[in-house]
């Protein structure tokens, strides 16, 4: 859980902004949306295999960079 200290003669603006920096840090955002519907299990194993098979691409496609 995010939670912020109002400084003495700090200003809602700037209270503000630190709150969802941290928030945004914390990737609390992504994780509401990503909740926000039930996701069959078939559903995140596919997730989770596009993600791992993207991630395998990239690495592949920098070692390759790295040789020349």
């Amino acid at each position: 859980m995010s939670r912020i200290v109002v400084q003495e003669g700090e200003s809602f603006e700037s209270a503000l902004k630190r709150f969802k920096k941290m928030v945004q840090n914390d990737r609390v955002l992504s994780e509401v949306r990503r909740r926000r519907f039930y996701e069959k299990p078939s559903v995140i194993r596919k997730r989770k295999k596009a993600t791992k098979l993207r991630k395998s691409r990239r690495q592949t496609r920098k070692s390759q960079q790295e040789r020349f």
